[in-house]
């Protein structure tokens, strides 16, 4: 079965990519040459920004694993419904990653807006097939 297997490994390697961005915002704040900017800058503008798409970046990266393990236990619901709520969990990464492009790029804030109503419905549909089409291993037959 397919479905949910991109959502596990996507978010895996997204989340070792935001990983290693969380990294890069450890040196800028404790080792790079012009820390003391960064530090009086933290809270507001790019450098806050920054880190709300290290933190976007993890979270959602772990809601599409967890999606994907949950779409994969849903055999019963239809291939299409699980499909799309996949297709939306990896389409919420726009959120992060345009959260970045805003910062580094200067890109428009649609894509934060589309990855966060993606998110949003891909946790939504995902919650309402399993409450529909779980089946407890033990009473399955």
């Amino acid at each position: 079965m397919k479905t949910g297997r991109y959502n596990v490994g996507v978010g895996l390697l997204v989340m070792a990519g935001f990983m290693l961005y969380g990294f890069l915002l450890i040196y800028l704040r404790d080792f790079a040459p012009d820390k003391e900017a960064w530090v009086a800058s933290y809270s507001v503008g790019k450098h806050f920004e920054a880190r709300l798409a290290h933190v976007h970046g993890n979270l959602f990266a772990l809601l599409n694993v967890a999606l994907g393990f949950v779409l994969a236990r849903l055999a019963s619901a239809s291939d299409r419904a699980r499909n799309v709520a996949a297709g939306l969990g990896l389409s919420g990464l726009l959120m992060p990653a345009g959260i970045l492009g805003e910062v580094y790029l200067g890109l428009s804030p649609i894509f934060v807006l589309l990855g966060a109503v993606s998110m949003t419905a891909s946790v939504g549909v995902t919650g309402l097939l399993t409450l529909t089409h779980w089946r407890d291993a033990r009473t399955a037959t």
